[in-house]
């Protein structure tokens, strides 16, 4: 036999008070109503112990809200962004949102069906880490009047609210710690992007070794395609070895390209940091397993996703909320893997 769902005038009967009251606690309202601190953690351990279950879908008919946040991420395969995804779920939750994630494998297709979907499910808003080639989407969210916040990747063209890395800032620190610690000829493994933050960090990169007064050579530059990282980065790397102006660090625009970077390094016998020093963006737990703990730019994933929530949250509660737009700093955590180079007999 199946048990009677519990409903909020049982409750209410338990604790002896309205209906009305046991829904403002139940819904976070106990402040606005004014109810005392006892008579709302009575409510809350009556509703605890009936196993009561709140209906969302009769709360969304009534309210016009799923409390449902749609995010998209670019890859869901890379540590840094299923990090993120959790720390937005555990911040959404605090305010009462589930979230349903999706991946876009960094192809604006796939982007675009997550988007229609997420909408077709009515989901309240919008957090997203955009892929290459979305502007029409972003700028159709615009148009719809969809709330949504752009995260760790942004359009500069587009008016929209986002919380990101300071990528330039953050890739320029890269270069200078190598260029403090000897380092002079320092290559630099990127995507091969539209996106504006990888823009920036080819940017901070060679202003790096501007300030250094390092003269930049073209072949220390190498972008790769997403969809052929192996092959790429291989040829990018025997490219820099077997230059004139050979390579003695290498910076790695993500922690995808640094393990891949890593992998064929160890496959040619290279010592890290004697034979090359390596700094790399993104941090994993791979960095501390390595023979070499490597040097990275710490990212504050916990502040990224937590500031897009907030953000998300206050324009729902008021769409005419100011537009935020804050870029975050990020810190070059200094490891075996990029210590002083030791100068050659």
């Amino acid at each position: 036999m199946n048990k009677k769902k519990v409903s909020l005038k049982d409750i209410a009967e338990k604790a002896q008070v309205s209906t009305a009251l046991v829904s403002y606690v139940l819904n976070g309202k106990e402040k606005e109503s004014r109810v005392g601190h006892e008579i709302a953690a009575k409510i809350k351990a009556i509703a605890r112990e009936f196993n009561y279950e709140p209906n969302y879908l009769a709360k969304s008919l009534r309210s016009g809200k799923t409390q449902t946040i749609g995010l998209i991420i670019a890859d869901i395969s890379n540590p840094f962004f299923a990090n993120i995804a959790r720390i937005v779920e555990d911040e959404a939750k605090k305010y009462g949102y589930t979230v349903i994630i999706g991946s876009s494998d960094e192809q604006a297709e796939k982007s675009w069906d997550l988007i229609n979907v997420l909408l077709n499910r009515q989901v309240d808003g919008f957090i997203i880490v955009s892929s290459e080639n979305t502007e029409e989407q972003i700028q159709y969210l615009i148009d719809k009047n969809v709330a949504f916040v752009l995260l760790d990747r942004h359009f500069p063209d587009l008016p929209t609210d986002f919380v990101s890395l300071d990528s330039h800032k953050a890739a320029f620190d890269a270069g200078a710690h190598l260029i403090e610690q000897g380092y002079r000829n320092i290559g630099l493994i990127a995507y091969k992007s539209r996106l504006f933050h990888m823009k920036e960090r080819i940017r901070g990169y060679r202003d790096s070794l501007e300030v250094g007064q390092i003269a930049f050579q073209p072949e220390w530059l190498k972008e790769v395609a997403f969809h052929t990282v192996e092959e790429e980065i291989k040829a990018g790397i025997d490219d820099m070895l077997a230059s004139d102006h050979k390579v003695d660090a290498l910076i790695f625009a993500t922690y995808r390209l640094a393990i891949a970077g890593l992998k064929y390094i160890n496959s040619l016998g290279l010592k890290v940091p004697d034979d090359l020093a390596i700094v790399s963006f993104g941090q994993a737990e791979a960095f501390d397993l390595y023979y070499c703990p490597i040097t990275y730019v710490l990212q504050p994933m916990e502040e990224l996703g937590k500031t897009a929530v907030e953000i998300l949250v206050s324009k729902l509660k008021n769409s005419n909320a100011e537009q935020q737009q804050i870029l975050m700093q990020a810190q070059v955590m200094v490891r075996d893997s990029s210590r002083l180079k030791v100068p050659v007999a």
